[in-house]
């Protein structure tokens, strides 16, 4: 059932009304107004918790929030203001914007969007002041890709041609661009009809030792490449991970700009979360080993297993690039397994790394009954076990181990009795009482282990007679 809404006036209207009937404390009318509306089913996600500022003494309706006050400013001084005072507005305005994303929602419905795109406009000449001015636009299009229009596209490629040897513009108009492309497919389709990805790369190839547009441009690459979007029947990921790849050598940029910055693990993180995005064809995963990607992965899981979520991301590019046999040997060949369940039990209480291990493993073990031994040999399914032990709630978590232990035993029968000697078949019927989703990968999984299952037929192919 959905929930209700109200507007942002509501809302401060019931505040002030607890303030001046009942004669409470700004801090207790608030309080009171959200208890209030929430006991009602009231959605409260778009509404700015926070007592409005009363203007004036004498028309307490018109109280306004500070992101409308900062956006007064700029739409007032929008002619007549010095350049210090519009830059003071707009970094009032960013900050606003950037405290969560009501700030935001009540901004764009007083109509932020056009006030900002026309200074950024004025700005196109002037770096400094462009800067600021995307930066506000950056803040007010997170979680609001619709605000963007054609106008705004066009700006952000024209600023991105003229500016590219400039890495502070580039970085936030890059950063922009990824904030209107996530979850909205139209954006990203007219971005690159319009020239966007070879703007992307260009800028990981330019300013390759920045590592804060480095992983700006990575993350709007692998936006690029998602199909978030529920109201978009078709998407254009496939191809956009194609083009990005045939098209503007992506995978040799990325690999190139994760040497460059091999000590900074948030940066390989990213390049890492994006080359796994591209890794959509056989030919890619492939093309990822023989530009030293493989390798690279290695060597970040030797050195750098501490840091959780970099070995998430490794661990996630290896799971995709197993999508090819030749490459999941090349992984196992490369002590892969050992180092994947290293870090697995180095961060056993992490869900999101024990199931991107459990997932590469279940993928390194698919069809590759050697690959089973060696996952089998250094402690992979009993690593598995423990996974679905500490994680007994996480979906995700008890999904991949049950497929890896049915990889594991569907060539190899031999490795049933030792992984149930492990509890394994507790586990998985724990789990499937718990999350019916699983229904299908856990029961395969026991029947595989040659446990009793109930396996109920849901249709025998036989038909009746049909009644119209």
């Amino acid at each position: 059932m959905a929930k209700r809404r109200i507007t942002q006036e509501t809302f401060d209207a019931a505040v002030r009304e607890n303030m001046e009937e009942f004669e409470m404390a700004s801090e207790e009318a608030l309080r009171e107004a959200v208890e209030q509306f929430e006991s009602q089913g009231v959605d409260l996600t778009c509404i700015v918790k926070a007592v409005a500022a009363v203007s004036s003494e004498d028309t307490p309706e018109e109280s306004t929030h500070e992101v409308l006050q900062a956006l007064d400013s700029l739409r007032i001084g929008d002619n007549s203001a010095s350049v210090t005072e519009v830059e003071a507005d707009m970094k009032r305005f960013t900050e606003h914007c950037l405290v969560g994303f009501a700030q935001r929602f009540l901004a764009a419905q007083k109509d932020a969007y056009p006030v900002i795109l026309s200074h950024c406009k004025k700005s196109v000449e002037e770096p400094e002041a462009l800067v600021n001015a995307l930066s506000a636009l950056a803040a007010l299009t997170n979680g609001q890709p619709d605000l963007l229009e054609a106008e705004g596209k066009q700006l952000f490629l024209d600023v991105l041609k003229k500016h590219r040897e400039d890495p502070s513009v580039t970085c936030v108009a890059v950063r922009t661009v990824r904030h209107c492309c996530l979850k909205h497919e139209q954006n990203r389709q007219d971005l690159v009809k319009g020239g966007v990805l070879p703007l992307l790369t260009g800028a990981v190839t330019q300013h390759s030792e920045s590592a804060a547009l480095v992983k700006e441009a990575s993350a709007a690459l692998r936006v690029m490449c998602y199909d978030d979007d529920i109201r978009a029947t078709f998407g254009n990921a496939h191809e956009h991970a194609k083009s990005i790849v045939l098209e503007h050598k992506g995978l040799k940029v990325l690999i190139q700009a994760a040497k460059t910055h091999f000590e900074d693990t948030s940066v390989l993180s990213e390049l890492c979360a994006t080359l796994s995005r591209l890794a959509v064809r056989n030919e890619f995963c492939q093309d990822i080993c023989d530009l030293g990607g493989l390798k690279l992965m290695m060597t970040l899981l030797a050195d750098s297993y501490e840091t959780a979520e970099l070995v998430r991301q490794v661990l996630s590019a290896l799971r995709a690039l197993a999508g090819n046999d030749d490459v999941k040997d090349a992984v196992v060949n490369a002590g892969g397994v050992q180092y994947i369940v290293i870090a697995m039990n180095r961060h056993m209480n992490n869900a999101a790394v024990c199931e991107q291990g459990c997932g590469c493993l279940s993928v390194l073990a698919l069809r590759k009954p050697e690959n089973c031994q060696v996952i089998m040999e250094n402690g992979g399914a009993l690593a598995a076990v423990q996974a679905m032990k500490t994680h007994t709630n996480s979906l995700n978590v008890q999904n991949q181990a049950c497929m890896l232990m049915r990889n594991l035993v569907a060539r190899m029968p031999q490795y049933s009795q030792p992984i149930l000697d492990m509890g394994a078949e507790a586990l998985i019927a724990q789990a499937l009482l718990t999350h019916q989703y699983i229904a299908d990968v856990g029961k395969a999984a026991l029947r595989d282990l040659g446990c009793q299952v109930e396996l109920r037929e849901l249709w025998t192919g036989e038909h009746g007679s049909l009644s119209y």
